[in-house]
């Protein structure tokens, strides 16, 4: 069993102020694997300090020596690939094909921006101005644990990129993985206080950093209600914020599509890391004469999908993340039946031979009108809802009728159609006839879904301001 006893500040790793210890879950198996020191308000304070001190001589380095940053650590997480891998699978229980793919992810957003940086003006004409992009300053960035390592590396990425040092709060649910990720961040030996990294609860170190007055700009993806309480302690001292929250995506079928081709994309989109994704496709809108060959067509698909244990290669669907999740996914498919939904894959309770792990049996709803909780509420579990609509005014009624507004997926016959639909849709990204992921475009959401972007030249500005030089005679 693992005791991680140390966080990462000014460049060193070193013990915690704050005592308490968390204990780390094996989530396929219900067993204690491992326990953290989490670091409190003092620790924050501390990491923040040293970004401060570093932030002067970091922001006057210049593009190429970041750029040669970036590759170190894009190789010192390289290196690290298996080690991840198996934390991924271990402690968050990810399927083998969904680890090593977040595995290398990690990896991934780290070259990816270096190229964006590369190609970066920060001097620019308007007029007779000149327009510097400078960077704001100490970064906090608050990650969750549906992609750990992802976000801690995706987020850094750009906060440096830009210029800007950081304080980094990942959630202390995936402590391994921190682990591993400090350890090949540290190797690729950027100066001291660069990045710091302080695992601990989001009521002492995230308030810390949310409030701190040190702190220019905060990043944060996690559930809308924390979001709107980061807002709130930014507000005093106006902190640049980007937030990427909670989603309710809809999937729109058009009435022209190809089942055999379709569903299969629907399902995964659905299900996709488990269901705890907040881009996963959880409204399923299809036309009212087809319903019944969707219907018959989605439970085809759903009985080949194999939940449990994350290691054997023909599962899809792994565990929850926590007990306390595994009970909220099960509270709304209770939620969901009681409103008067139809089951027509799935239910309450393990699949049938699982009798040990968080694990949820993949669920599908239909007669699902778009009022029902299970259609409003972001479930972050493998529970999907099919709603049916009479025409397409009435299908983008109903995909825009939600509080969220971070993805959608348009699927169709006809890409010209698609298009079209997609144009009116309000989501910060419309996939059209797939599943594929683009790191240059700009990822972020309409609505509750957040504010601001990431990924690609959106993302690096978000952590940049722009400053005016107008000279006379």
């Amino acid at each position: 069993m693992q005791l991680i006893d140390k966080i990462y500040i000014d460049g060193a790793f070193v013990t915690p102020c704050g005592d308490e210890l968390f204990d780390l879950f094996n989530p396929a198996t219900e067993r204690v694997i491992g326990r953290v020191r989490l670091a409190n308000a003092r620790d924050a304070r501390d990491a923040i300090a040293a970004a401060k001190r570093a932030f002067p001589a970091f922001s006057r380095t210049d593009k190429r020596e970041r750029v040669d940053m970036l590759e170190r650590m894009h190789a010192a997480v390289v290196a690290k690939e298996d080690e991840l891998y198996e934390a991924i699978t271990e402690e968050y229980g990810a399927p083998v094909s969904r680890g090593r793919w977040m595995a290398q992810h990690a990896s991934n957003v780290l070259l990816e921006t270096a190229g964006v940086l590369r190609d970066y003006y920060f001097l620019r004409r308007a007029g007779t101005a000149d327009v510097v992009m400078q960077p704001l300053g100490v970064a906090g960035l608050i990650t969750p644990w549906n992609s750990d390592a992802g976000f801690i590396c995706g987020k850094l990425a750009a906060a440096l990129a830009a210029g800007c040092t950081a304080v980094i709060k990942p959630s202390e649910m995936s402590a391994i993985q921190t682990r591993i990720v400090t350890e090949a961040l540290h190797e690729a030996g950027l100066p001291p206080g660069v990045f710091n990294i302080v695992t601990g609860r989001g009521e002492t170190v995230g308030a810390e950093i949310s409030s701190h007055p040190d702190v220019a700009k905060l990043s944060f993806t996690g559930s809308t209600a924390v979001g709107k309480e980061i807002l709130r302690s930014g507000a005093g001292t106006l902190k640049r914020v980007t937030l990427e929250l909670g989603g309710k995506s809809p999937v729109l079928v058009l009435d022209d599509a190809n089942l055999d081709a379709v569903v299969p994309l629907v399902i995964q989109a659905g299900f996709m890391n488990s269901g705890q994704a907040c881009i996963a496709g959880t409204r399923i809108l299809v036309p009212q004469h087809r319903l019944s060959e969707f219907e018959a067509r989605v439970q085809e698909e759903v009985a080949r999908i194999h939940a449990g244990d994350p290691r054997n290669p023909e599962t899809t669907v792994g565990p929850m993340v926590s007990q306390k999740q595994w009970d909220r996914v099960q509270r709304y498919i209770r939620i969901g039946i009681d409103e008067g939904a139809r089951l027509i894959a799935g239910g309450e309770g393990r699949p049938e031979g699982v009798d040990v792990g968080w694990i949820v049996r993949p669920t599908v709803f239909s007669n699902v009108s778009n009022d029902m909780t299970i259609a409003r509420e972001e479930i972050f579990g493998p529970v999907l809802s099919i709603i049916a609509y009479r025409d397409m005014e009435d299908a983008v009624s109903i995909a825009n009728d939600t509080n969220y507004g971070l993805q959608a997926y348009v699927f169709s016959a006809d890409a010209k159609r698609a298009r079209e639909v997609a144009s009116r849709i309000e989501a910060g990204r419309v996939l059209v006839n797939t599943l594929a992921h683009e790191p240059a475009a700009p990822f972020g959401g309409f609505k509750q879904s957040g504010i601001g972007r990431e990924y690609g030249t959106f993302g690096l500005e978000a952590f940049l301001e722009p400053k005016a030089i107008l000279v006379g005679l």
